[in-house]
């Protein structure tokens, strides 16, 4: 017997408009293309308008002009069926949309359509897919359902329309995979449909957190080879590596958080100071206790590079400030400083500084601002006093709630990728 690896599934995405038209649908089709891109699913675009930019140059873009909510013809059907009629160009143009769709997505194994099914924007087309689902023409549809018509909603507060071709958003299909975009949309959704709620998977929307954190395609290199985004805690030290800056007091109070029960991660920008003496062993030093502690995977020292970032990692201030917009605080439990620039760093980015109360810049602006280490204290005091702030800290739990469950990577991962492999599976039994 062989295992034979399947081919990746071929996906489309449908929807009336894409990017570059502007829309809160359209930005995520638009995310979704990469991701699925990205992981190596060969990727088709099918809607009635859209840009040809603003996607991997792998994705496929078809236009198909019936599609489009705004199409002429679109529009005066809409026109008579606000009317309460049912005209032949009703039927004319569902047959277009048939005849494109059925060329088009011949060799495609999984359709996304979003918001198509649940919407009143383009009924041919609504009814063209209910058709296509008849006939068994389609391998796999996800209806991945954004919004609701407000014509079948009972919670909109408009009258409600029934009959041909209202009917149709109110049609559960059992072949069909639905996807709603939120709890509340689950319970909708199935209330209008009259099915089990369990029937409806929830796949939330996400942040593009690169581009919201201005992360250069290296910046985003780095949070994957960390693996930022899954930890719980980022704690930043953006400094050269010295015996002045303390950097083994560090190492304690994020082994003490470790044992505390959350995943830290303690980021080390800068490189040993090569105008210190023996520098080189107190690196070692540190790498040292670095393994005695267990935090191989928790320290990391941006200097020493990773298997696709190989040493020297040298950062300049750029790559500082993105880390600096991505921590949830920096820690500065230094000997010695002449003047203390992370402080007010981390003040301008919003963050929590710790740091040692004899730094000059905390007296001049004043210790009230601050979270002062004192001169005696322990690292595991300082790593209690980190996990009460960052516990009780609310903007501090909802950066680490996006960031490990609503980034668009954490979606696929999490929902949108096992959904893929549910629908096809990964290889074939000979």
């Amino acid at each position: 017997m062989a295992i034979i690896e399947a081919s990746p599934p071929r996906i489309a995405l449908l929807h009336y408009t894409a990017p570059p038209v502007v829309g809160g649908v359209e930005a995520v089709i638009a995310e979704h293309a990469r991701l699925f891109i990205n992981a190596g699913y060969p990727t088709t675009l099918v809607v009635g308008r859209a840009g040809t930019s603003g996607f991997p140059e792998a994705v496929t873009v078809k236009v198909i002009p019936e599609i489009d909510s705004e199409y002429p013809a679109n529009l005066a059907v809409a026109e008579a069926l606000e009317r309460g009629e049912v005209t032949s160009a009703f039927e004319e143009l569902q047959n277009h949309i048939e005849e494109w769709l059925v060329e088009t997505l011949v060799d495609i194994d999984i359709v996304f359509a979003h918001n198509v099914m649940t919407q009143h924007f383009n009924m041919p087309l609504l009814s063209a897919l209910h058709r296509q689902l008849d006939q068994g023409k389609m391998r796999h549809l996800v209806v991945w359902c954004h919004d609701l018509s407000r014509y079948v909603n009972p919670l909109s507060g408009v009258p409600q329309r029934f009959g041909f071709p209202w009917d149709l958003l109110r049609t559960y299909r059992s072949e069909v995979t639905y996807v709603a975009v939120s709890e509340q949309r689950r319970y909708q959704i199935a209330d209008i449909l009259g099915c089990p709620r369990e029937r409806i998977r929830v796949v939330p929307n996400g942040v593009d957190f690169a581009t919201l954190l201005g992360l250069s395609d290296l910046g985003q290199q780095r949070v994957d080879a960390y693996h930022l985004l899954e930890t719980d805690l980022v704690i930043l030290m953006p400094i050269r590596i010295t015996r002045a800056k303390n950097i083994e007091f560090a190492l304690h109070v994020t082994a003490a958080l470790k044992r505390g029960g959350i995943r830290p991660k303690l980021v080390v920008t800068g490189p040993p100071d090569p105008h210190v003496a023996e520098i080189g062993v107190y690196f070692d030093q540190l790498r040292d206790l670095r393994k005695e502690l267990g935090l191989v995977e928790d320290a990391i020292f941006v200097y020493e590079g990773t298997g696709g970032l190989p040493r020297p990692q040298i950062l300049d201030f750029s790559g500082v400030a993105e880390l600096y917009r991505l921590c949830d605080l920096v820690l500065m439990p230094s000997h010695r400083e002449g003047f203390g620039m992370p402080v007010l760093e981390s003040g301008l980015v919003g963050k929590p500084v710790f740091v040692s109360e004899t730094v000059p810049i905390v007296n001049e602006i004043g210790k009230n601002l601050v979270h002062c280490i004192e001169k005696d204290e322990s690292p595991l005091a300082v790593a209690n006093r980190i996990l009460e702030l960052t516990r009780a800290e609310r903007t501090c739990n909802l950066r680490r709630c996006v960031r490990q469950t609503y980034t668009w990577p954490a979606i696929f991962a999490q929902s949108i990728e096992p959904l893929i492999q549910s629908l096809v599976g990964t290889s074939d039994v000979l």
